[in-house]
């Protein structure tokens, strides 16, 4: 099971996540309270095991601006959360291997989600960041082909449903695992990656294997 910890603000939570066992850590730099500057992002990065996958959220930015902050901050993946065209998306990721479609669970898109050029899709709740949950049996709409990862108000306490009820390839959280904006509980993130792994099946949505070394997929 991917867990993907996001909105991470600060090195101390991004080494606390990687410690708890998360996959990945996610840095926004769409406007949010949850913002961070590339090069604060930079700073915490270079600092993070080479296993962990680095991932920054834009919204509607233009392709060849996302490729040059996520450079600039040293990232790995990049996660779209806006109404990218298929074309952006193509674009951005041929520069960057990892791309994260996401996908509000109202959006006609879903069912198309083949043809963005990336094999990972996020599916979230209608206002995308608002840690609002949505009925998850909309996750049977996403391609079955595609890596499907959840987020939209999951918590410590019904991520273990939500994984055994849509069998996700990953999970993503944000407010669900915070203090206050911008700051993570370290016992609500150690008891969403603990509850997310530990209700995982075998047979999850998506590619057969978990690719864990992101340097060299």
């Amino acid at each position: 099971m991917f867990v993907k910890i996001c909105g991470i603000t600060n090195e101390d939570d991004a080494l606390l996540s990687v410690a708890m066992g998360a996959d990945a850590v996610g840095f926004i730099f769409a406007p949010s309270t949850r913002q961070i500057a590339p090069q604060k992002v930079y700073d915490i990065t270079r600092r993070l095991p080479p296993e962990i996958l680095t991932v920054g959220v834009f919204r509607n930015e233009h392709p060849s601006r996302v490729i040059e902050i996520a450079h600039k901050a040293g990232l790995k993946a990049i996660q779209l959360h806006g109404r990218e065209t298929p074309a952006q998306t193509k674009e951005i990721a041929g520069h960057f291997r990892w791309v994260i479609k996401a996908f509000a669970s109202d959006d006609e898109n879903l069912p198309n989600a083949d043809r963005y050029g990336t094999d990972m899709l996020l599916l979230d709740a209608p206002s995308p960041g608002s840690g609002k949950m949505f009925d998850w049996s909309i996750a049977g709409d996403a391609p079955g082909s595609m890596k499907l990862i959840l987020a939209g108000g999951l918590t410590p306490e019904n991520v273990g449903s939500a994984v055994e009820e849509v069998r996700p390839w990953g999970v993503d959280v944000a407010s669900g695992v915070e203090k206050e904006p911008g700051r993570k509980d370290p016992m609500k993130v150690k008891r969403f990656i603990e509850n997310a792994k530990a209700h995982a099946i075998e047979q999850y949505r998506g590619d057969d294997n978990i690719p864990y070394d992101w340097d060299f997929e």
